[in-house]
């Protein structure tokens, strides 16, 4: 039984909000402890086999340019610019849904809400994403069941509901693919995982 599951254990016949806020403190915790060398060393696993994930003949992909403790997706996102795919990245929109643009290279995104990194635009509205063959999505864990725990806001939420589930993976480190992962009604399960060393279907 790894951290997070203990987390869990102890969290049970709490509510699950609480039990999700208590896991979200340990897994951020636990990202922060990360040594650099080894975040470096992800990210670049993450390229290779993020790569290996896109289906033949894949146009379009809509990512996230990670920001503080996510894992880093900027090598996997330069790596699909350089294939010749469109890369979509999120927009944040006043009602917390999410508007997509195209990805202009790392230098030319901008400081968006919540310490976000987005591109300049123009938006191509929320509905853009459905144009996507793989929708990459943050988390910071996710369950054998593709039950996925967020940052709390909902923005992704509202993507996975526009799109197939197959097409949607969850970015996260191999340890924070747990057993369980605690829900509420309004959670939207993702198709699969995408970690430094496997993709996963669930």
């Amino acid at each position: 039984m790894n951290a997070a599951e203990r987390i869990l254990r102890v969290a049970a016949g709490n509510p699950e909000s609480a039990a999700k806020a208590e896991l979200r403190r340990q897994l951020i915790a636990a990202r922060k402890a990360r040594p650099s060398t080894r975040r470096a060393d992800d990210a670049r696993r993450l390229a290779e086999v993020g790569l290996g994930a896109l289906p033949a003949g894949a146009s379009t992909v809509a990512a996230y340019a990670a920001v503080g403790t996510e894992p880093d997706s900027r090598p996997l996102i330069d790596a699909l610019r350089s294939r010749g795919l469109r890369v979509l990245l999120p927009v944040l929109l006043p009602d917390g849904d999410l508007d997509w643009a195209p990805y202009p290279g790392w230098a030319s995104l901008v400081p968006g809400p919540h310490g976000l990194l987005e591109p300049p635009g123009p938006g191509l509205g929320p509905d853009a994403v459905q144009d996507a063959v793989l929708v990459l999505v943050p988390g910071l864990a996710v369950d054998r069941r593709g039950r996925r725990l967020g940052r709390g806001g909902g923005s992704y939420d509202r993507v996975l509901a526009r799109i197939p589930r197959a097409r949607s993976l969850v970015v996260v480190y191999d340890e924070e693919v747990l057993d369980e992962v605690p829900v509420l009604p309004h959670d939207r399960p993702v198709g699969g995982a995408l970690t430094p060393s496997r993709i996963l279907k669930f």
